[in-house]
């Protein structure tokens, strides 16, 4: 019944994702004079993690770029490419006009736009309004769920569900871009839940590769009682305790020491209480990350005088690093005609395996955005107008098919449960080693001998769900095992066993495979940059609106 009535539909370029990568993807594909179809897994505007609250953007003026850029590649530690954070800076810098041209408001001071942070639900609005304006055609609560690929190994579009009219559809296309986010892996990090790594799956089955995927393990702090607003800023200026307390301390010269929180959390309970935050401080914070102070407005607690427990939420690649590997400045991907942007995307180029959360990331989607639109539409261009009649199969196996006999179906919920087992606790997925990172992959790999079976497919709900199972369990896998052939520590990856930095292991991982997993070491061959400024922050930033 679900195929009788399939939507089929033909595009130069599908924009895969409904966050502000795959809008200004599509935008920019449009803006080249090709026909666009965008297709999110909620609806354009309202779902992911921009449009759920506000975020800063690295968007420096121009007297500022050496600065901020020469910190950023200090944080990368060897591995960020100087290149490619110039580059993102410029565009982002050069693209936030156009959206006041859109009908976005930046706060003004002294009659100058201040364009360092956005209102999400506001942002989010202004873009699908510019996109129907552009002539774009948007399928929300329409989650891709696999791609079709040409004889000759390219892309030729994109198939999925539309939960409100029960049906799959298609979309035939000269390109694809990915813009669905990363993975993390429905720890209910606010706005997080449509991430669940579909994108990096559909690529690896497409024959494209990941990268970075061991920098899968960003954790945020958030309040336990509401454990899903993940705003760490205002916790810069907390105090923390333990269930007696008694001071935990928590703080490097003045800054928020990153390793404190999760080592104090695996002993015991940890409360925090903003009381280090002065009057200034707090008429700031309150106005750019009013959405931390929600959980304690709700349950009228004063978050200035009162404790309250905090916990760490799993964020994984969304504020990591690991994604689709991308091998040129227009972020296309090892697949011919498919691309990557945003979260799906590895940003290593940016952030090394550090974390690229907040103002990195958010420039990161609306730069490499464009970039990865104006590619998709060169190719489709280049093909032809009879890029859609093209013998395409479908690329999708696991989840979407199954060669079992057995009439028997798997349980997506307890495969997604046995995913999170793995991948949530701060002493498996925070302090690794060998012998975890093997344990966890095996039990893994029993997970991924499950979803060989037979999947549910009852309703549009069961075949979302039963993707969505393969992905986390895939993507799970990815980053362990390249967590597994990293041997040392560096920035957001920490293995006990190597507690050094190694200076020879100066290369990217990529990796990929589904059934029989790989990685390969591209060694940076760059000298490292010696940058021009080196600081640092002995206070936490605060956004200002």
């Amino acid at each position: 019944m679900l195929t009788e009535n399939e939507l089929q539909l033909n595009a130069d370029v599908v924009v895969i994702g409904g966050g502000p990568a795959a809008a200004w993807a599509a935008w920019s594909a449009a803006s080249q004079g090709v026909k666009v179809i965008i297709v999110d897994k909620g609806f354009l505007g309202t779902s992911g993690a921009a449009a759920a609250s506000g975020n800063g953007i690295m968007a420096p003026s121009p007297e500022n770029w050496e600065k901020v850029v020469s910190e950023r590649y200090r944080v990368g530690k060897g591995l960020a490419n100087l290149r490619w954070i110039e580059r993102v800076v410029e565009k982002t810098w050069l693209s936030l006009p156009l959206l006041e041209d859109w009908g976005y408001r930046f706060p003004k001071e002294n009659g100058e736009s201040v364009r360092q942070s956005y209102y999400g639900p506001e942002y989010m609005r202004v873009m699908r309004k510019n996109l129907l304006r552009s002539g774009v055609q948007i399928l929300d609560q329409s989650p891709a769920l696999e791609l079709l690929l040409a004889e000759d190994g390219s892309v030729a579009g994109a198939r999925g569900v539309q939960r409100q009219h029960h049906r799959f559809y298609t979309v035939r296309a000269g390109a694809v871009v990915l813009a669905n986010g990363g993975c993390a892996f429905l720890s209910k990090a606010l706005g997080c839940n449509t991430n669940t790594g579909d994108g990096m799956l559909m690529a690896v089955e497409a024959g494209g590769e990941l990268s970075s995927m061991e920098a899968s393990n960003h954790y945020a702090i958030s309040t336990a009682f509401n454990a899903t607003v993940t705003r760490g800023v205002p916790f810069g200026w907390a105090s923390y305790s333990d269930e007696a307390g008694n001071d935990l301390g928590g703080y490097i010269n003045g800054r928020r020491d990153p390793s404190f929180l999760p080592n104090a959390l695996m002993k015991g309970s940890v409360y925090a209480r903003l009381d280090r935050a002065t009057p200034e401080v707090k008429a700031v914070i309150e106005k750019s990350h009013f959405i931390a102070f929600l959980p304690y407005k709700k349950a009228g607690i004063d978050s200035y005088t009162e404790r309250v427990p905090v916990t760490l939420i799993l964020e994984g690649t969304v504020r990591g690093t690991g994604g689709v590997r991308i091998i040129d400045d227009s972020c296309a991907t090892k697949v011919p005609g498919l691309y990557a942007a945003g979260d799906a995307a590895s940003r290593e180029f940016l952030a090394g395996l550090a974390s690229g959360g907040g103002g990195p990331n958010a420039a990161w989607a609306i730069s490499t955005g464009q970039w990865a639109g104006e590619g998709a539409a060169k190719f489709a261009k280049n093909l032809g107008a009879r890029a859609n009649e093209r013998t395409a199969r479908a690329a999708g196996q696991v989840g979407m098919r199954s060669h079992s006999s057995s009439s028997a179906t798997f349980d997506s919920d307890a495969i997604a449960r046995g995913v999170q087992a793995e991948i949530f606790p701060l002493e498996k997925n925070y302090l690794r080693s060998e012998q975890k990172l093997l344990d966890s992959l095996a039990k893994l790999e029993t997970l991924w001998q499950q979803v060989q079976g037979n999947p549910k497919q009852d309703s549009v709900r069961d075949i979302e769900f039963s993707r969505r199972a393969v992905a986390l369990t895939a993507v799970a896998r990815w980053a362990y095992f390249s967590a597994l052939h990293r041997t040392e520590t560096r920035s957001e990856h920490i293995r006990i066993d190597y507690p050094q930095t190694d200076p020879h292991q100066r290369y990217y991982q990529a990796t990929g495979g589904l059934d029989k997993l790989w990685v390969r070491r591209d060694w940076i061959t760059d000298a490292p940059a010696t940058p021009a400024v080196e600081t640092i922050q002995a206070t936490p930033v605060v956004s200002k609106l």
